[in-house]
C-alpha cells in the first residue's frame, strides 16, 4: 500500500501528475493507495486541498484498489470531521494517526478512536508513529481498540520488531499488524504482519509489491532479495526530512514537479546525487 505523496505545482495540488501517479501505481501492482497520510503533505495542505486529494485518488482509482484517506488529527473535533468529509469523498478506509503533540494518555487515546470508530462505518487503521507525533500508542491500549468492530488494522511505525511480535501475539487475531517503516517490512512479514503501508514504493512500486507478493506465498528467499536489494534506496529515502527525497526521486524520474510545502525544502546538492546514483542502480532512471 503506497502512502502517495501529493504533487505540487505553483503553489497548488497538481491533479494532472496526481492522476498520473495513481494510474502508475495501479499498473505497477500495487494493493491500495493511501491519499493525504503525513507523505501526502497532510501537515501543509488545508482542508479543502486535503478532501479533493482523497476526492481525485477515489475518482482515478475508480475501484481498481481501495483509497485509505489519511483523516487522523489532534483534535478529535477535526478527526470526525475529516472522518465524514472523507467518508463523503468515496474513502473506502481511513488511516487515523494518533493525536500529534498533546500526548494524550492511554485512556485519552483509547477514547480518542473509540469516538472516531463510532462515528463511521468504514474500516479504521490506527496509526502509531511515536518519533513525529510525540506519543505511543501501547500494546495493551491496542487491544482494547481492537474489541471496537471497524478497527481492522494497526499501522505500526516504530519499526520495534519486538512491539510488532507483541502487538501480533495480543492483537493479531483482530487486528492486522502493518508495517509503516519500510527498512523493517521484510522482517515484519516473517512474524505474521499482513503488509506494509510504504514510502519507497512511491518510487519503487513494482518491487515493493513484488516483495509483499513474495513473502504472502511463502518464497521468503525472493523477498528476502528484494529486500536487500532496495535497502540503499530506503535509507536515503530518509535521509533528510520525507518526503523531500522521495519527491526529489521522482521529479528525476519525469513523473511530478520539485515542489514541497514549507518548512519541507527540497534535499541538498549531495543527496541529491546520491539518490541520482541509486535510481540509476535500480533501473529506475
Amino acid at each position: 500500500m503506497t502512502a502517495l505523496v501529493t504533487p505540487m505545482r505553483d503553489g497548488k495540488v497538481d491533479f494532472d501528475a496526481h492522476g498520473r501517479l495513481v494510474e502508475w501505481q495501479i499498473a505497477s501492482g500495487i494493493d491500495a493507495l493511501v491519499a493525504v497520510g503525513t507523505t501526502g503533505e497532510s501537515a501543509t495542505l488545508d482542508f479543502d486541498e486535503h478532501i479533493a486529494v482523497i476526492a481525485h485518488t477515489v475518482k482515478v482509482a475508480a475501484g481498481r484498489v481501495p483509497v485509505i484517506a489519511g483523516a487522523g488529527g489532534n483534535a478529535t473535533a477535526e478527526a470526525l470531521e475529516l472522518t465524514r468529509r472523507s467518508a463523503e469523498a468515496g474513502a473506502d478506509a481511513l488511516l487515523h494517526v494518533t493525536p500529534y503533540y498533546n500526548r494524550p494518555s492511554q485512556d485519552g487515546l483509547f477514547r480518542h478512536f473509540e469516538a472516531v470508530a463510532k462515528s463511521t462505518t468504514l474500516p479504521i487503521i490506527l496509526y502509531n508513529v511515536p518519533t513525529r507525533t510525540g506519543c505511543d500508542l501501547l500494546p495493551d491500549t491496542v487491544a482494547r481498540l481492537a474489541a471496537i468492530d471497524n478497527i481492522v488494522a494497526i499501522k505500526e511505525a516504530t519499526g520495534n520488531l519486538v512491539r510488532a511480535s507483541d502487538l501480533i501475539a495480543r492483537s493479531g487475531n483482530q487486528v492486522a499488524v502493518i508495517s509503516g517503516d519500510d527498512a523493517t517490512a521484510f522482517p515484519l512479514y516473517a512474524i505474521g504482519g499482513k503488509g506494509v503501508i510504504s514510502v519507497v514504493s512511491n518510487v519503487a512500486p513494482a518491487r515493493m509489491a513484488e516483495m509483499w507478493d513474495a513473502a504472502a506465498a511463502g518464497n521468503w528467499s525472493r523477498a528476502r532479495e528484494i529486500h536487500y536489494s532496495l535497502r540503499v534506496l530506503n535509507q536515503l529515502l530518509f535521509a533528510e526530512p520525507s518526503p523531500a527525497p522521495t519527491k526529489a526521486c521522482l521529479h528525476m524520474m519525469g513523473r511530478i514537479g520539485p515542489e514541497l510545502r514549507a518548512p519541507i525544502y527540497p534535499v541538498s546538492a549531495a543527496l541529491a546525487e546520491q539518490l541520482r546514483a541509486e535510481l540509476v542502480v535500480q533501473g529506475l532512471l
